[in-house]
């Protein structure tokens, strides 16, 4: 188990009350003297089966700048990071309770089934192989939420959540009984097609993901539709017959937290995986428990919640929306400090007993005295005070951030990783040798001739552009593989000393304190990571179960209660 200080750089932006032998200075974390951080942090197949990837992340990043420096415009720009937030945590989860509330019970539990099994199984696999995003630079990452670049790259969740939504939601249309419309119902299939496309190229676009992570991705996300056309209808059934149904699937998903994987970098995966989970446990008690009330019907399914647009009326079925997400943010806010004044005391019993179940990069409560104010500590639902920025940020479309350079400890890693190879090409290449399974390039002839060693840092890329290369398109990519492992953006003009990068034909070799200065160069360039606390696990936990119960039931009676239902009662 890594210690809860495991993090690149142990300065944290939010600084708990700790005891007098916290660190005041940033350092390196000790453990990680070497460029190949995952070999040691990782059980030996996952380390196997990453290396085994990594040469594809590396080998896609020239082309995808090749591809997003060809097509790149303000309006593009603003139109995928704009449309990225479609296939975000934060959007489903402000839009499924209102299928719930609206009477699309049967969608609404399938659209929570799949989106929780898009982000826990995405998460799952990029905790367990660390495969960082693909290179900043070359690629600029254009997005409307910078703390989406934390986590690793494979695979994509958006494409996950944008594929699943998409292929449940055709399949509901080919299936619909009523097809008085039909081009009505062929406008809406496209416009699920154009989703989906949209969502995972827009994910290749904006540099925030490669080819292989939007591929698993999107097959994630169809496997997880297709499970859920073929049991859904009968799970939801089972739900509703027994309390055993809730507890035993409560059960099967605290498992699933906990075998969740240990990731090698303090990544947020696994608190957007909490989350979710909380929320499939709320929605599960609450339609067991909804469908023994007098409020449900059972049409479609047990646990319903009765509706019909005609006879609640436009007014009203507002009316019972916006008490419903004022109800929900209210929830969280009320819930996040009670939990928190309860929550460590508590922990820290446990953890005097050897009772507790610590997890790397949060901290023991026995580190700290009370949790301080959290901001920007949830990637799900935003804080109420959030919501007036967003809301504002959707009347701008054209509001985004660019970046270019590392923005997490993978990245960091990577970038290191990547000089680390490029010194040993250029060493092997001197001395006559090809590396391993590397198939010799110009540039690598050039170098090894010995006819670039006058032309370092910018007049490297002029060189790459003219005549060393057989095509302009070659010439273009072979100058992204320059940039890769800079750690600069494109526009920076780059002398690297001979000691760094070695582009200039020069075999280097570092010393310790040199190599130890690159690092710690790189991951001053990153944002310092907040301290997280252990409570935070289960604090989530309760906040999104709650929250998945006042979408199935909570809020469904109190509309009968205070008249803005149906009137309904069996």
């Amino acid at each position: 188990m890594c210690p809860q200080h495991d993090a690149p750089l142990a300065d944290r932006s939010t600084t708990p009350s700790v005891a007098p032998s916290a660190d005041k200075a940033p350092r390196l974390d000790a453990g990680t003297k070497h460029y190949d951080l995952y070999a040691q942090r990782l059980s030996p197949w996952q380390n196997a089966l990453r290396k085994q990837l990594m040469p594809i992340v590396r080998w896609e990043t020239p082309y995808l700048a090749w591809m997003q420096d060809t097509l790149r415009s303000p309006a593009l720009d603003s139109y995928f990071a704009f449309t990225a937030n479609l296939g975000t945590h934060t959007f489903f989860m402000i839009f499924l309770p209102i299928l719930f509330w609206c009477g699309y019970t049967s969608l609404g539990r399938a659209m929570v089934h799949m989106l929780a099994g898009g982000v826990f199984w995405s998460g799952f696999v990029k905790d367990m192989l660390c495969i960082p995003r693909p290179l900043s630079p070359p690629l600029y990452r254009i997005t409307s939420s910078p703390a989406v670049a934390l986590e690793y790259g494979l695979p994509s969740t958006h494409s996950a959540n944008a594929v699943s939504a998409a292929f449940y939601a055709i399949h509901m249309l080919h299936t619909a009984p009523d097809q008085d419309h039909p081009n009505a119902h062929l406008a809406l299939q496209g416009l699920f097609y154009f989703y989906a496309v949209s969502i995972t190229f827009g994910r290749l676009y904006c540099g925030m993901h490669g080819f292989l992570d939007v591929a698993v991705g999107s097959l994630i996300g169809a496997l997880l539709a297709w499970v859920q056309l073929l049991f859904g209808e009968s799970f939801d059934h089972w739900m509703t017959q027994s309390y055993m149904s809730p507890l035993i699937a409560t059960l099967i998903v605290l498992v699933l937290c906990r075998i969740h994987p240990e990731p090698a970098d303090d990544c947020p995966c696994y608190d957007d995986t909490v989350s979710f989970m909380g929320v499939v446990i709320g929605i599960n008690v609450g339609a067991w428990h909804f469908a023994q009330t007098a409020f449900s019907t059972d049409f479609p399914i047990p646990s319903t919640v009765p509706f019909d647009l005609k006879e609640v009326g436009l007014v009203k079925a507002s009316i019972r929306i916006a008490l419903g997400v004022v109800i929900v943010f209210v929830w969280r806010a009320t819930m996040k400090p009670i939990l928190f004044k309860i929550l460590p005391p508590i922990f820290r019993v446990l953890e005097h007993a050897r009772l507790n179940l610590p997890r790397a990069f949060f901290l023991n409560a026995s580190k700290y005295t009370s949790v301080p104010p959290l901001r920007g500590d949830d990637n799900v639902i935003p804080s109420a005070r959030d919501v007036p920025q967003m809301l504002k940020n959707l009347a701008h479309p054209r509001k985004r951030s660019v970046s270019v350079g590392p923005q997490s400890a993978a990245d960091a890693y990577e970038t290191l990783a990547y000089r680390n190879r490029r010194r040993r090409e250029s060493i092997n290449s001197l001395d006559g040798a090809v590396p391993e399974g590397q198939a010799w390039s110009p540039v690598l002839k050039e170098k090894a001739s010995g006819e670039l060693r006058a032309q370092p840092g910018p007049s490297y890329q002029a060189a790459l552009g003219s005549n060393l290369l057989p095509t302009p398109i070659s010439s273009r990519v072979h100058s992204y593989e320059y940039m890769m492992g800079t750690g600069v953006g494109p526009m920076t003009p780059i002398t690297p000393p001979e000691s760094t990068l070695d582009f200039t034909g020069e075999a280097a070799v570092q010393s310790p304190v040199e190599e130890e200065n690159e690092k710690r160069e790189i991951f001053e360039l990153l944002t310092k990571p907040r301290v997280r606390y252990d409570v935070e696990v289960i604090n989530k936990l309760i906040v999104y179960t709650g929250i998945g119960w006042l979408a199935v039931e909570g809020n469904p009676m109190l509309f009968e209660v205070v008249g803005l239902g149906t009137g309904y009662h069996r």
